[in-house]
């Protein structure tokens, strides 16, 4: 008899040890599933990010005027400066600039590091493969820049064999590679000149409104365009793909809307440029 109460306690107690260790894992179970959905319900698209820290960064050269540039005073001023602290005002928090070379804005970007670059990006195919991109708030059309006394190149296909200079993953270098040149990698447009001035390079590729530019800073320079590519190209902003920033892409697309329709586009356009870019006209 009592060898049976032994082991009838025994059970009983084993049966409560197992069912109070189920109750316990069932728990962290629930706890773990409530963490998560606590983490989920934690995170945040790109644009709620930005306007909880009040500040949206921005990537840029600072070297390539009249896009971005610095001015006598060593103020960042420019046609996507302005742009910049325009859209961050509609999303309604700080432009902050953050200036580098143009080969590591695109990787900055990638990283995190910044949160959209506007630099007169060009959209291509391949870009658009890897980055999400605004609607245009530009338009550009592509320059070969020769020197004055330079009668060799007067068609893109003249830069067959030719010798140019521009940053190197730019769009200017890959066109120039396209048509059979040989490029020389620089870090700014100043150098890109230099280097042509100097007779070290046949010519470089850029924008038509940058070598007016350049023109109106330096009218002794001894530079001419010696053709243009026909197709007139889209400048947008970049930014990482993903769910992350679709409401960040939905609400830039509706600031630069209402930039272009208030005529506050037109006008940096001519403040700049001269003429006004923001239309594909």
């Amino acid at each position: 008899m009592i060898k049976r109460f032994l082991m009838l306690t025994a059970a009983a107690l084993f049966m409560a040890v197992t069912m109070l260790a189920g109750c316990s894992s069932s728990g962290s179970g629930a706890d773990k599933g409530s963490q998560e959905s606590e983490a989920q319900e934690g995170s945040t698209d790109l644009l709620t990010d930005i306007q909880e820290r009040g500040q949206i960064v921005i990537a840029m050269e600072g070297t390539w005027a009249p896009w971005t540039y610095h001015d006598e005073e060593d103020q960042l001023v420019g046609y996507d400066v302005e742009v910049g602290k325009l859209i961050a005002e509609k999303l309604g928090v700080e432009a902050v600039f953050e200036e580098g070379p143009w080969d590591g804005l695109l990787a900055g970007l990638d990283a995190g590091r910044y949160d959209i670059m506007i630099n007169g990006v060009d959209v291509t195919p391949e870009r658009a493969e890897k980055y999400d991109f605004s609607t245009p708030y530009a338009y550009n059309r592509m320059a070969v820049i020769v020197r004055g006394d330079d009668e060799s190149i007067s068609s893109m296909e003249d830069l067959s064999g030719k010798h140019t200079a521009n940053t190197i993953s730019s769009t200017y270098a890959e066109k120039a590679e396209e048509y059979g040149a040989e490029v020389t990698g620089v870090d700014d447009l100043n150098q890109t000149f230099e280097l042509l001035l100097s007779g070290r390079i046949d010519a470089t590729l850029n924008a038509e409104v940058t070598y007016y530019d350049y023109m109106k800073a330096h009218p002794e320079a001894g530079i001419k365009i010696a053709c243009l590519d026909p197709e007139v190209t889209e400048v947008a902003i970049p930014m990482r793909k993903g769910d992350e920033t679709k409401a960040l892409r939905e609400a830039i697309d509706q600031a630069i809307t209402e930039l272009s329709e208030s005529g506050e586009l037109t006008e940096l356009s001519e403040k700049y440029f001269g003429t006004d870019i923001s239309k594909a006209e």
